[in-house]
């Protein structure tokens, strides 16, 4: 059995074919989830809206009991912990960038922390062994050394790389939701501030309004909103909204809520020219992606509709010069 499956592995050919079917299987995967997926909105926005009920009760239930540690945000397995404190991972991979980088994506706490840093201590040392073992004990023995210490190293360097490529991705997502939102977050937030109430009121409002367009956007509101009721200082919670999100639109939103902190200037102005300039950034986003639709679509035609055209017009033609040189 074993040899079988070595013999299996060890075939290029079927290497090729067993790559190209997973390769079509993500395809098909990919076109027909979408379809399938069901609306989850509701079920997020009901979990969001609850949450607050569902802290305090814990928390409730812990002070009955009798703990005095209540925690509100979850923590790293035990293991991690172990693992990161063992190797002192915090001291010689754990940075402020990675902190900031962890906010941005949406991962808050000590337990997010650990986390990352445990995979970030493991992935290259798991990519290694698993390319190591691949290259050494499974592929072709006849290909050279340094050919394959080259992929060892590559595929380690791999292991260090996936989780800031994936933060990166988080990231990405996160911003994407938050800009797209971030004009209806400023209209609501002007008419809030225009109808009399205080800036702390209104961004709840609005925090509780917008969850349904964008629930990363609500969760840095909220977040902004108890930072206000409790730092000494409200101009750091508008620092650290700007931080969080990496925006430059939310900075300048900071900005101006600073301004208006500190000389007291007319918010409402502010806020209906920003949101203005946010619809504009959103069209000018959407008028980049259509232009740069064609060139994105010409290799794909020259690769697949190209070569399917020509074969469907040049087949008939050769059937028949083939049956009149018969």
């Amino acid at each position: 059995m074993i040899d079988i499956i070595y013999a299996r592995l060890s075939d290029q050919h079927f290497m090729t074919a067993l790559l190209a079917a997973v390769a079509a299987a993500a395809t098909i995967l990919t076109l027909v989830m979408p379809l399938l997926e069901t609306d989850t909105l509701g079920k997020r926005m009901k979990q969001v809206s609850s949450e607050r009920e569902r802290i305090r009760a814990r928390e409730r239930e812990k002070l009955a009991k009798g703990s005095s540690k209540p925690n509100l945000r979850p923590e790293a397995k035990p293991f991690m912990s172990r693992v990161v404190e063992g190797f002192n991972a915090s001291k010689w991979l754990g940075t402020e960038g990675a902190k900031l980088k962890l906010a941005m994506a949406g991962y808050r706490g000590q337990g997010a922390e650990v986390t990352f840093l445990f995979f970030r201590l493991v992935a290259p040392v798991g990519f290694f062994v698993f390319a190591l073992f691949y290259v050494f004990v499974v592929w072709d023995p006849d290909i050279a050394f340094a050919f394959k210490g080259g992929i060892c190293l590559a595929a380690a360097y791999a292991g260090i790389k996936a989780p800031e490529i994936f933060l990166s991705n988080a990231t990405g997502k996160r911003q994407k939701s938050i800009r797209s939102a971030f004009p209806d977050t400023l209209d609501l937030l002007l008419i809030c501030v225009e109808s009399g109430m205080s800036l702390e009121h209104a961004g709840r409002k609005v925090a509780s309004e917008i969850g349904v367009q964008s629930v990363p956007m609500a969760e840095e509101m909220t977040l902004t909103m108890a930072e206000m009721s409790y730092l000494p200082d409200r101009r750091v919670a508008f620092e650290n909204f700007a931080k969080r999100t990496g925006l430059e639109l939310v900075r300048s939103l900071s900005t101006v809520l600073i301004q208006s902190e500190k000389y007291g200037t007319p918010l409402g102005a502010a806020l209906r020219v920003l949101s203005q300039e946010g619809r504009d950034s959103r069209m000018m986003e959407a008028e980049k992606k259509a232009a740069s639709l064609p060139p994105k679509l010409t290799v794909p035609m020259i690769l697949f509709f190209l070569p399917v055209l020509f074969v469907i017009i040049g087949t008939p033609a050769a059937i028949q010069i083939m049956n009149a040189t018969k």
